[in-house]
């Protein structure tokens, strides 16, 4: 009799043995099986044919086979090896494939932009391009508008001269060399002799037309509206006309800075200090209106115009007198001794020598 705990051959059964079914059936099936087989055969999976080789269970990382504690260690190490090698292999082949999907990103981002939305967005650039040549187109306009011509006694002033009063007016005063209805432009007329055109006195010069402009002949008397200016004009352009070949235009500016500068009791001859202005002008002449008479103010005006080379002649707190062969070159003078001393001031303000 065995004893408890003693083990003899075929004892110990497997739990695979104490599964099966022991013996043969006790008879013979009572009929053939119902209906279709159920699953598949053990082993057998879909897409696989059957075949005389017995089925072989599949072995995965989690299931590992028993063996030696050494060699599973080995396997071990040598599945870490095969997993940071598989990683780097991820890492290397999705770099190429990362990039490839943005830039199809990008693509399918461009191909989704309705091609309606950019040809607005041409439009819209397009007629923003054509506003802004309409506009400049606009302000050339106004700036030369056509004006008619001026039938006086005996002359005609050209239509286009009278454009040039109005064009040159309005530059004047964006310059800010002119304000309100202080200031008056004349210039010698190039079709009849001796004739001179010019502002009438309290002209706004900024809004001219061809109802502020009257004309008058060298040495005779001033036209009605000419004022006290109409002298003075006369003697600049005289001299300026010399110089010129016939041609002359004159402006007379309360520019601010000039002026301001000219108040200085001790101080008769305006000089630049800056490179621009050294350039254009060695000096321009301060002249005294007060205590003198007309003949000698006139004078004055006379000899400073030609110590100043012909571009400018200042009167103390009286503004700028500039000139040259047209309206052009006047405003072009009067805007650089401008330039000049309001450089002068600021020098002054900030005490530097």
């Amino acid at each position: 009799m065995a004893k408890k705990g003693d083990s003899t051959p075929g004892a110990a059964e497997s739990d695979e043995e104490k599964n099966t079914p022991k013996g043969p059936p006790s008879g013979p099936p009572s009929g053939p099986p119902k209906g279709a087989p159920m699953g598949m055969p053990m082993g057998m999976f879909p897409g696989i044919t059957a075949s005389g080789a017995p089925p072989q269970r599949p072995t995965s990382p989690s299931t590992p086979v028993q063996q030696d504690n050494g060699q599973q260690e080995n396997d071990e190490e040598q599945e870490e090896v095969i997993t940071h090698d598989d990683e780097d292999d991820e890492f290397s082949d999705d770099s190429p494939a990362h990039s490839a999907d943005i830039g199809g990103m990008i693509g399918q981002a461009m191909a989704a932009t309705p091609m309606s939305d950019v040809e607005a967005l041409r439009a819209e650039n397009e007629s923003m391009r054509d506003a802004l040549t309409n506009a400049a187109g606009i302000i050339n306009e106004m700036d030369t508008q056509p004006m008619p011509p001026i039938v006086g006694d005996g002359f005609v002033v050209p239509a286009h001269v009278v454009s040039d009063f109005v064009r040159i007016g309005r530059q004047l005063q964006r310059d800010g060399l002119c304000h309100a209805t202080v200031g008056s432009v004349s210039t010698l007329s190039l079709d009849e002799p001796n004739l001179v055109h010019i502002t009438k006195e309290g002209s706004p010069l900024g809004q001219l037309d061809e109802r502020y402009i009257i004309s008058g002949r060298l040495g005779e008397t001033a036209p009605h509206g000419a004022g006290s200016a109409w002298k003075i004009h006369t003697i600049l352009l005289a001299v300026t006309s010399l110089e010129h070949n016939g041609s002359a235009a004159c402006a007379h500016l309360p520019a601010p800075y000039t002026t301001a500068m000219s108040l200085e009791q001790d101080l008769f001859v305006l000089r630049p200090s800056d490179l621009a202005g050294k350039e254009r002008f060695e000096s321009v002449v301060i002249v005294d209106s007060d205590d003198v008479s007309e003949d000698d103010f006139l004078r004055q005006l006379s000899e400073g115009l030609q110590q100043s080379k012909c571009k400018a002649i200042v009167v103390r707190g009286g503004g700028v007198y500039a000139v040259g062969a047209n309206f052009n070159e006047a405003w072009d003078n009067a805007a650089a001794i401008e330039h000049s001393m309001k450089i002068a001031f600021l020098t002054r303000l900030a005490d530097i020598e």
